[in-house]
């Protein structure tokens, strides 16, 4: 399954006076840290760039209720098999709710159902999009997803790299069997709190967030993080999409909700400032328009493969190519989409990308 997930290579912002941190956050070796009544935090290791996923156990009557899972790995069941053992009282895990489905959140979903015999519960588009992903990407690639990186501008020799990585991927997670769908709106009642469902969309297709209005307390998943940027990307499945349109869509929804909002996110640190944090996404994705467009001023019509190494300057690797070109092609989807640039089919096969007031020969697309 591709893995769109931030756990590659996190985009960094500037550390923001307006958030809070109350709490330091737990190791990776099964420690827990109890952030609100009934409600622990956990961290899974993950051997990446970002080192780590937060993940989060609710108190859930006679047993508990736990909120994403880590990777598919060894080490991620034991952490598990210790929080079992020492930090839940001697209670079962009886659901598992999954925010998403890329495999740092998802990827031990099979093995939870079977070991504890949970139930899961995720939404609709998140379940499909696993069963649809199961698997390394075929071999070959099948020829409208080669046209599409042909079209950004990569070179045979350079898409191959790219999926050949995937296909060494080791994280690769067994499908679930089964779930419980969770919809925008739904309310599930966990132990003494009843947490509102909150779909979101851009990162993932039907990103589900839990709102409990009375504590104020939103578990965000990849929807809200205080020092990266989630990872919205268009890819070949979807090459028209505009996700970053529906990602700060997104966003405006969850700023609806109270500021003192305790934030529990996917990673880093458990935080307050969820108005501050949105309008700071907001003005970050802005930059990025401003910067595409001043350097389309600069040098003209140039292909998303350009932009991408102006936008993303240091990749290291096949998985880096492959996010930022994604990422890249995302804001210009936004931008054309606003009508402040427009794209072009030249006659090498390769879009290209100019400002919406200049000319240039061949089809508008």
């Amino acid at each position: 399954m591709l893995d769109v997930a931030d756990a590659r290579k996190p985009e960094r912002l500037r550390a923001s006076a307006a958030l809070d941190y109350p709490f330091t956050p737990p190791a990776t070796d099964g420690s827990v840290v109890e952030v609100a009544p009934g409600i622990l935090w956990a961290r899974m290791p993950m051997p990446m760039a970002l080192d780590h996923i937060n993940v989060y156990l609710l108190r859930d009557g006679d047993g508990w209720t736990v909120v994403d899972t880590g990777l598919n790995t060894a080490t991620s069941r034991e952490r598990w098999e210790h929080i079992a053992a020492n930090h839940l009282q001697g209670l079962p895990i009886r659901r598992l709710v999954c925010t998403h489905g890329h495999y740092d959140h998802a990827g031990l979903a099979a093995w939870i159902m079977e070991r504890f015999d949970a139930t899961l519960c995720m939404s609709y588009g998140e379940y499909f999009m696993i069963r649809g992903f199961a698997g390394p990407p075929s071999n070959p690639l099948p020829p409208t997803q080669q046209a599409f990186y042909l079209r950004a501008g990569m070179q045979d020799a350079q898409i191959a790299q790219m999926f050949d990585a995937l296909r060494g991927d080791p994280f690769m997670p067994p499908v679930p069997p089964a779930y419980q769908r969770l919809r925008d709106g739904d309310v599930l009642r966990i132990g003494a709190r009843d947490w509102q469902v909150v779909v979101g969309e851009g990162h993932s297709p039907e990103h589900a967030c839990l709102y409990n209005a009375s504590d104020r307390i939103l578990i965000a998943g990849d929807q809200l993080l205080p020092r990266i940027t989630s990872n919205v990307l268009v890819t070949p499945i979807e090459p028209e999409a505009n996700p970053l349109q529906l990602w700060l869509a997104s966003l405006d929804r969850l700023a609806r909700l109270a500021d003192g909002t305790l934030v529990l996110p996917s990673h880093q640190n458990v935080f307050r400032g969820l108005h501050a944090r949105v309008a700071e996404l907001h003005a970050h994705h802005q930059q990025q328009f401003d910067l595409l467009c001043a350097v389309l001023t600069r040098l003209g019509p140039a292909t998303a493969l350009e932009l991408m190494q102006v936008q993303f300057p240091k990749r290291r690797h096949a998985m880096d190519e492959l996010m930022a070109m994604g990422e890249t092609i995302a804001h210009l989807s936004w931008l054309r989409h606003a009508g402040r640039i427009r794209r072009v089919l030249d006659e090498d096969g390769r879009y290209r990308f100019l400002l919406a007031g200049l000319k240039n020969i061949g089809d508008t697309q």
